[in-house]
Parts: structure tokens; sequence; C-alpha cells
């Protein structure tokens, strides 16, 4: 519980001033990111603020979220990770401790955002409505375009490579196959992008893509014969 001194109500009223981010950062990172502030005035830490997750108020830390935080405990400062969810999908962490005038730890910032989510579904979060858009040139738009696609690839990259589970030899397959899951080859130059991030060449991204369409055919239910 919080404290009912004046020291315990000042800290109190703090915690909740950094509460007071967490939908603002869930709104600039979209749906597919949790953003929890806790308290950690009970054991385990409270969450006192979520946006972007089913999680409610009121909520314990998780089982990730507290050995991270034992880390911070040591260190101080913030901690940025790759973790996973249940069911594989990776995910991108970052706990920021918030510490009170004394140097006590008082609560704890925590973002997770999911790198396996759809493409499209980043881009319509990131990007601003199509009348709310500045009147820019086809360049630019162009260019902002470029940079979403760069930081998927760079994070899909990053986590399958991060990945123990897949094999150091099929990795460039595995991304491959995420980038076109995601919807990456959709987009203009997207292949010599990839190709270039993963030293391989066009060809080879090409095969791995044809591949990805024939298992995907294979395991149609329209291409499976009735018993």
């Amino acid at each position: 519980m919080l404290n009912n001194t004046a020291t315990g109500a000042a800290l109190n009223e703090a915690l909740l001033r950094y509460a007071e981010l967490v939908e603002g950062l869930s709104a600039l990172y979209g749906r597919h990111c949790e953003v929890v502030f806790y308290s950690l005035h009970e054991p385990g830490g409270v969450a006192l603020r979520v946006a972007g997750g089913n999680r409610q108020p009121g909520a314990a830390m998780t089982d990730t979220e507290q050995r991270l935080l034992v880390e911070l405990q040591h260190r101080g400062g913030s901690r940025l990770c790759l973790t996973h969810q249940r069911l594989g999908s990776p995910v991108r962490s970052l706990m920021q401790v918030v510490r009170g005038a004394h140097g006590e730890l008082a609560g704890v910032l925590c973002l997770h955002l999911d790198l396996g989510a759809p493409l499209h579904e980043l881009m319509a979060d990131w990007l601003p409505p199509e009348n709310e858009r500045p009147q820019a040139s086809a360049e630019n738009f162009s260019n902002n375009v470029e940079e979403l696609v760069t930081l998927t690839v760079e994070r899909t990259i990053e986590a399958i490579n991060a990945d123990p589970d897949v094999a150091n030899n099929a990795k460039n397959k595995q991304i491959v196959t995420t980038l076109f899951e995601k919807g990456i080859f959709d987009i203009k130059d997207a292949i010599a992008m990839v190709s270039d991030k993963l030293n391989i060449s066009k060809h080879t991204v090409y095969l791995y893509i044809r591949q990805k369409k024939r298992d995907d055919e294979a395991s149609s239910p329209n291409n499976q014969e009735n018993p």
C-alpha cells in the first residue's frame, strides 16, 4: 500500500503523473504495443495504468517483467530486450524504472511491441489517416514508406537471428518467409532491399518466395484430396 505520509502522498502523485504517459505512448506505437505502468509499492508490482493490451489496472507483473526488474534493481536505467509471446510471436520489450526522491524503486514503465503483427496494421497505426496527411510530394511519401519497410525488415532480421529455435543455415529463408507473410514484397524494391540486408542474391530471395507459395498451395484445403 502507498504510505499515508506527506512523502508517500507526494510519491503517489508523482507516479500518477508518470502513468499519464501510458495513453500517449500507446497512441504513438499503435494497437500492437502494450504499455503498462506499474507501482512497486505492492509485492510483485501492481499495474496503475494499461493501454493496448488485455491486462487491466491492478494486474501483477508477468514473470518476464519481474525477471527484468531484478536486473534493473542492480544496474538501474532501462532494459531493452527481445522476448516471445506464448504463441511464439517475437516481442521487443522496454522497461524503464522510476525512482523516488531518495533513489528507491517506485515504479516501472513497460512497453511490449509485437514484431509479428501484420505490416499493413502497423502501417495503419503509424501513418496518419488519409484525410490528416499533409500535402507532401510523392518523393517524401515514398521515403516514409521506405523507412517503414526498412524498420520492419531490420526488426524481423533481429528477431529471427536471436531465435535459438531457428538453425543458422535456415535463418535467411525464415526471414524471407516471415517478410512474405507480412506483405513486405508487395512493396516496390523490397526484394532488392532484403537481398542487400541479408547479403544474398535477389534470385535466392525469389527462390524462397516461390518455395513459400508452393508450401501454401500444398497445404490449401482446395488441394487436398477428399478421403
